[in-house]
């Protein structure tokens, strides 16, 4: 990543995300704590452990790490070799844990479960993002995370170079085809949108058909999702909105199929595959 794109995608304050990483050591270590390690590593025996990419992707979640590993014992010593967002092989060295060798294997799992799950994260993005570089199209994620991990997810696709959807809910306007359907049309739901939202805020409008995209850019509509459409009817639906609308395509997102629907000319193209799909990045930990 680019210096620019590696400061778009600061992480959240640790005060965000550490109620997730003390809520999945507590699931770890449940009534009696580290027992395995307490019974076998003499105490205060010293030892420094080794993260290592055992294969090439894009690293993500050493802030989640780091503050598992400060929550197990505030002595630990955590250093980054390699910075979230960094492209890396197998092999290469990412973190060093250094400090008591039962508070190292304590935080192991949770360590590696957040950082090998949110380096996937961030590589199934990265994987989404090279393929469409040139096109002008953005990649982003969507609410289709898992639960209580969506900050830490959202983050992990900035790492990847892909780009935000909504947070939640409260944060933005979509109209979805069920919100259309239980308000009796797209000029009635957009009517009612209107007289209750706020100034600060964008209306997004999901169609299905260049017929419901056509009316979606007659009441004027500041963004509209494009769902499950062909690479044709998108570079159609392109043409039909002539710049008046952000086009957000959606549906069938692949690696064999993004660079197509990218070459429609549409802004964003959403992917809920990588957050809620993605494979884990193998990484190790070693004494």
């Amino acid at each position: 990543m680019t210096q620019a794109a590696l400061e778009f995608a600061r992480p959240p304050a640790d005060l965000l995300i550490e109620p997730q990483i003390r809520a999945a050591l507590q699931e770890d270590l449940g009534r009696a704590g580290d027992i395995t390690s307490e019974l076998t590593i003499p105490a205060g025996q010293a030892a420094t452990a080794r993260l290592i990419a055992r294969k090439p992707g894009c690293v993500a979640g050493l802030i989640a790490a780091r503050i598992a590993c400060r929550l197990v014992d505030p002595s630990l010593a955590f250093t980054v070799a390699t910075a979230d967002g960094s492209r890396v092989e197998a092999g290469t060295l990412i973190a060093t844990i250094a400090g008591p060798a039962r508070a190292i294997l304590t935080a192991e799992r949770v360590v590696l479960n957040f950082a090998g799950h949110l380096s996937g994260v961030a590589t199934a993005t990265a994987a989404l993002a090279d393929a469409v570089r040139g096109t002008g199209a953005r990649i982003v994620c969507t609410r289709k995370t898992l639960p209580n991990l969506r900050i830490l997810q959202k983050y992990a696709v900035r790492c990847g170079g892909g780009f935000n959807h909504r947070f939640g809910l409260d944060d933005a306007v979509l109209i979805k085809d069920n919100h259309i359907a239980a308000a009796g049309g797209i000029a009635p739901v957009l009517e009612r949108v209107r007289a209750g939202l706020g100034h600060m805020a964008k209306i997004e409008i999901e169609v299905d058909t260049l017929a419901q995209l056509e009316e979606a850019l007659s009441l004027g509509a500041d963004t509209i999702l494009l769902d499950n459409m062909t690479p044709e009817d998108l570079s159609r639906a392109v043409g039909l909105a002539k710049g008046r609308a952000v086009l957000e395509a959606s549906g069938n997102v692949t690696l064999a199929t993004v660079r197509a629907i990218a070459e429609t000319g549409v802004d964003y193209i959403s992917s809920g595959a990588i957050t809620h799909s993605a494979a884990n990045l193998d990484i190790g930990l070693d004494f």
